[in-house]
């Protein structure tokens, strides 16, 4: 990150100005990344000035007056209705694909956390099954499974070995399994086919699952263990995504 911010401005750290820095925002604006992440390449940025001021290494630090600004929460437009989940899954042609689609849907599973899943975290679990999930910071998590979907992995697992990637992938050159770019593809063709935003991602399916459950009366610290969040806060953010009412509605019209 550093090294980019210097090879763009041309000169050492300890030189940098605030000009230096805007123009070091404006060239990622122009390289077409998203407010978020650029605001998150302009916070390790301000992050290393600060110690590098702290420490003595840099006399002033130009990245304090460096604007920040939180990026607009676009949340809501990224959760489908459930007829437009529906129609993501039955527009799928391929069996894997929409068995992929259902476990994000159903379980509210990260890409990363499905392309690492192997047979040996499928169990049972008396008349339905469950999940071991990996998950961020390298916790784990179990989440059950609704029958019909139990039933669908357990079908598809074939003479699949323990070790052996739930979701396999075409490719030999990925060792058998799938990864998330290739994975965040398949929803966007899948997405544009049914006449969806070809903006979609896996991850627009996590959000469906949390506003979906919210909606039909899950209770939100189950939802944050089934997310594998760290605080019910960060679950919080999906009860004002999609409210189901608003005091405009009670207004005579």
């Amino acid at each position: 990150m550093s090294g980019l911010l210097l090879a763009e401005a041309g000169k050492p750290a300890h030189y940098l100005t605030l000009s230096d820095l805007q123009g070091f925002a404006d060239m990622l604006e122009v390289h077409g990344l998203s407010p978020s992440s650029r605001r998150t390449y302009i916070a390790v940025v301000k992050s290393l000035l600060t110690f590098g001021h702290k420490t003595g290494l840099i006399q002033a630090n130009a990245g304090a007056a460096l604007n920040t600004a939180k990026p607009k929460d676009t949340l809501s437009q990224k959760i489908l209705t459930e007829a437009e989940v529906r129609a993501l899954i039955a527009g799928e042609p391929c069996d894997r694909n929409r068995l992929i689609f259902k476990v994000f849907y159903y379980v509210g599973l990260r890409v990363s956390e499905l392309c690492n899943l192997n047979w040996e975290d499928f169990s049972s679990n008396g008349e339905s099954g469950q999940l071991l999930v990996y998950g961020k910071g390298d916790k784990t998590r179990v989440v059950l499974l609704p029958k019909m979907l139990y039933a669908e992995l357990l079908k598809s697992r074939g003479d699949a070995g323990k070790l052996e990637p739930i979701f396999i992938s075409r490719k030999k050159s990925d060792g058998g399994r799938l990864n998330p770019i290739s994975v965040t593809q398949i929803v966007k063709a899948a997405a544009v086919r049914v006449g969806l935003s070809e903006k979609a991602s896996a991850h627009w399916l996590r959000h469906c699952h949390a506003s979906h459950a919210l909606n039909r009366g899950a209770p939100i610290h189950l939802l944050s263990q089934t997310l594998g969040h760290a605080s019910v806060a960060t679950t919080s953010k999906y009860l004002h995504a999609k409210p189901n009412d608003s005091s405009g509605l009670y207004l005579a019209t």
